[in-house]
């Protein structure tokens, strides 16, 4: 990955904060709490699926870059919803997690030299884990579920 590309696909993450509010803003309890018809996540557990996601890719990244080799395990998203208790708690804390995690990893990302840039670990689903492809999959986790949330409240799934 070169350089023009890790600096857009660090301010694409740097901006995922406001992506993800600026989707649930202003909706109320009803549309958070809205399932959509494919039986998916609410508006609600989106956000905090976001949030523990966000929390735990950030320990994820400074692993790879402070452990040599680390063994990064991976989680069950939805086990996290229901002992969570995402569709019961209200949002505001979660989207300032978000931020505050997105804020703090943007600070290394910027600070990274080539040689953290390549270091690697493996993923305990999915194999070879480095930070590279770790930017590449976090960069756009937050526009991903904003669309996600999006199409929940238009009825799509």
């Amino acid at each position: 990955m070169d350089a023009d590309r890790r600096s857009a696909l660090v301010a694409q993450y740097e901006a995922g904060p406001a992506v993800l509010e600026a989707a649930v803003e202003g909706l109320s309890d009803a549309e958070l709490d809205h399932r959509p018809s494919d039986g998916g996540w609410t508006p609600r557990e989106v956000v905090h699926h976001v949030a523990d996601s966000e929390m735990t890719s950030a320990i994820r990244l400074r692993r790879l870059i402070a452990e040599d080799e680390p063994l990064i395990v991976g989680y069950d998203g939805d086990e996290f919803a229901r002992r969570l208790h995402y569709a019961d708690r209200p949002i505001e804390p979660a989207l300032a997690a978000v931020a505050a995690a997105r804020a703090t990893t943007a600070q290394i990302l910027r600070g990274l030299t080539d040689a953290e840039w390549a270091r690697t670990g493996t993923h305990s689903e999915s194999g070879p884990y480095g930070v590279e492809g770790w930017l590449e999959i976090y960069a756009v986790h937050c526009d991903e579920h904003a669309d996600q949330i999006r199409r929940a409240l238009a009825g799509s799934g």
